[in-house]
């Protein structure tokens, strides 16, 4: 049966409907979810329907018993974990993709989000500071971008060590050594165990959770072999980065590919106040971030920039009978990201850009450490918080004497629900960690939040 493009019109208007309603509705909703995975799954676990149901009846019946169980996320006054809110063009963007429907796989097959994607990974490595000859792919998230840069760092380092990795597979080469900072984020792990690389191996990192460099200078010395080195820019408790300049250099004295994880801190490179913090990021051999986060994209959108496209391509690419491939171009999407088939995730990255503007980014880079700093500042001043990090970027960790009532400040900012702040374990102590990474934060959201801290603190103490 022909589509008829008639069938989309009401099912599309009902979700628009929605959409605006739920987005209405988050700058004053609670931003704890009202219902739990359970209560939702009753409404959902249910047998199969036999007959078909009328897909406008299909939208209503999702809003209906999906909505008491969403998290808003893209409040202001959402400081969870590092999940950035949505701006509007990347939103209205990301819904042309779906509606579009294409597969990004091939420059020849999708000639439109090819170019777009291209486009904005110019756009990104211009604003960044990285070699403009450089590789960009759009991944899942930052656990992919960051197993993108350490495979073809897994390739590049054991040709030079004269095993052929396409042929003969990992069985038999030489050991790869990893060394990590001790407060590496788990997604770096996650990517290493994907890869078959094992545990890393790790190097001290002083208070902020920051390399030190004469750790890093002895063990660089004791590697014999083939050798990666992680480096982050962000820490996920302190917004920390790691020295980078003088540690990339003595890695590649030592024959190391160097990737750094900057799922959130590496936009910091995109701001002339912050970028001093980065000095030299640019010498490394990839790098991973997501949009998501900083940019705030929606998800489904980590980008991966490799220096040396002749080794992503060699990692990633694959040629077919009945495939065309671009050779003498760029080279195509699938060549930059393990996956064949997939959405046009670049899109949005475009829009999103394309509506800042590179003042815009920077204003939005700076605001968010803007916050960050005024939530720290006004946070210090209720007797009973301290602070514990230096706030050097967008990351605040609060804690409020004992580690049994920072559980329970936690606990009750959690179940207020006016804002969402998560709770963590960091330098021996439990903490309540701020993550500042939504566009829309502004004064009131600032406001509102210290005082949901100080009433906390004060039904904590009281209970």
């Amino acid at each position: 049966m022909a589509a008829n493009p008639e069938a989309y019109r009401e099912p599309l208007e009902k979700a628009h409907q929605h959409a605006s309603e739920w987005l209405a509705s988050v700058p004053t909703r609670p931003v704890r979810p009202q219902q739990g995975a359970d209560d939702v799954a009753r409404h959902f676990s249910t047998p199969l329907p036999e007959q078909p149901t009328d897909p406008t009846d299909v939208v209503e019946e999702l809003v209906t018993f999906a909505e008491p169980g969403l998290m808003a996320m893209p409040s202001g006054r959402f400081f969870g974990w590092v999940i950035g809110g949505t701006l509007p063009a990347a939103l209205a963007s990301d819904w042309l993709v779906s509606a579009w429907d294409q597969n990004s796989a091939l420059r020849y097959a999708s000639p439109s989000t090819a170019a777009i994607e291209q486009a904005a990974g110019e756009w990104l490595l211009d604003l960044l500071g990285l070699p403009s000859h450089s590789d960009v792919g759009f991944t899942t998230g930052a656990t992919m971008a960051n197993f993108v840069g350490v495979a073809a760092g897994r390739k590049a380092v054991l040709n030079a060590a004269g095993w052929n990795l396409d042929v003969d597979g990992l069985s038999g080469s030489p050991r790869i050594t990893v060394l990590v900072g001790e407060e590496r984020h788990a997604s770096l792990d996650l990517a290493l165990r994907y890869l078959g690389l094992g545990t890393p191996t790790t190097v001290p990192v002083d208070d902020q959770g920051r390399l030190i460099d004469t750790a890093m200078t002895d063990a660089l010395g004791s590697v014999d072999g083939p050798l990666i080195v992680c480096l982050q820019a962000g820490n996920l408790h302190s917004g920390a980065f790691d020295p980078m300049r003088e540690t990339i250099r003595q890695a590649h004295e030592h024959g190391a590919w160097v990737h750094v994880d900057g799922a959130f801190g590496l936009w910091a490179a995109a701001s002339p106040r912050y970028r001093n913090h980065l000095d030299g990021i640019e010498t490394a051999d990839s790098w991973a971030t997501d949009a998501h986060k900083t940019l705030n994209v929606p998800y489904d959108c980590g980008i991966a920039i490799v220096a040396r496209p002749e080794v992503s391509r060699s990692t990633f690419g694959v040629h077919t009978d009945y495939l065309p491939a671009d050779t003498t171009g760029p080279g195509d999407p699938w060549e930059k990201v393990p996956e064949l088939s997939r959405r046009a995730r670049g899109v949005p990255v475009w829009a999103a850009l394309r509506s800042l503007g590179r003042s815009g980014t920077v204003e939005l880079v700076e605001r968010l450490a803007d916050t960050a700093s005024r939530l720290a500042t006004g946070l210090a001043a209720i007797p009973g918080v301290e602070v514990l990090n230096d706030v050097v970027f967008t990351q605040v960790c609060l804690a409020f004497g004992s580690d049994e009532l920072t559980r329970a400040v936690t606990q009750q900012l959690i179940s207020d629900g006016t804002v969402w702040m998560s709770g963590s374990h960091w330098q021996g102590r439990d903490i309540l960690r701020i993550s500042v990474s939504n566009w829309s934060t502004d004064a009131d959201d600032i406001r509102t939040s210290i005082e949901a801290v100080r009433h906390a603190l004060e039904v904590a103490r009281s209970a």
